[in-house]
């Protein structure tokens, strides 16, 4: 059964977030469960070339909507296994890039 529920009220998504996933044909919570948050990221990436993408506010955020959790609070092997999915590099680490 599809859930016709729109991306709007779910956690993660804000109206940029919600904008971007209609633009690439993900309209309700029940397209975003059968996409997936991998294929939604890539769909958005291949939609906006030339937009970074942040990974934590766009394939984490997705994910975290559908688990309904904060995508911070993702498990790390959950999050690991989002970058494979997504064909992403894993971000460098901040603490790294603040000290090279």
């Amino acid at each position: 059964m599809q859930d016709n529920t729109p991306l709007s009220g779910m956690r993660n998504i804000g109206p940029t977030i919600a904008a971007r996933l209609k633009a690439v044909g993900i309209e309700t919570v029940g397209d975003l469960r059968a996409s997936g948050a991998a294929e939604a990221y890539k769909r958005i990436k291949a939609a906006h070339p030339d937009l970074t993408v942040p990974v934590c506010y766009y394939l984490y955020s997705l994910q975290g909507a559908l688990d309904d959790v904060h995508w911070d609070a993702l498990p790390p092997v959950v999050k690991e296994d989002l970058l494979k999915d997504a064909g992403v590099k894993r971000p460098a680490n901040r603490r790294a890039r603040a000290r090279g």
